[in-house]
């Protein structure tokens, strides 16, 4: 539905205007990829897929919703205070615990 590149956060027009769920999922995606220095945050992101997709035989989707980083904010986007309350490498807490999301 969306995607954040750095700081901004890119849509096809059916998905417009955002609802507020799907922007606190990517504004947690900004806020990784500023602690991580934007670079860190893609160079990671595609090494854990890369990971994943391994552990999990191919299955893109299952690979994606495991990554530490989706895991964190998909696990806080119905919440309206995370962003302003969640400490620094928040998302590292989600690495371990492979094949708890479906």
């Amino acid at each position: 539905m969306a995607i954040t590149l750095f700081e901004w956060v890119f849509a096809r027009r059916e998905y417009k205007p955002l609802d507020e769920k799907l922007l606190r999922h990517e504004r947690i995606h900004i806020a990784q990829n500023r602690e991580m220095a934007y670079l860190g945050f893609y160079l990671w992101y595609l090494l854990e897929f890369l990971i994943r997709l391994i552990l999990y035989r191919g299955n893109g989707r299952k690979a994606y919703k495991n990554v530490s980083l989706e895991r964190e904010a998909y696990r806080h986007d119905d919440d309206p205070s995370y962003i302003d309350n969640r400490s620094h490498y928040r998302w590292f807490k989600y690495i371990r615990g492979v094949g708890s999301e479906e």
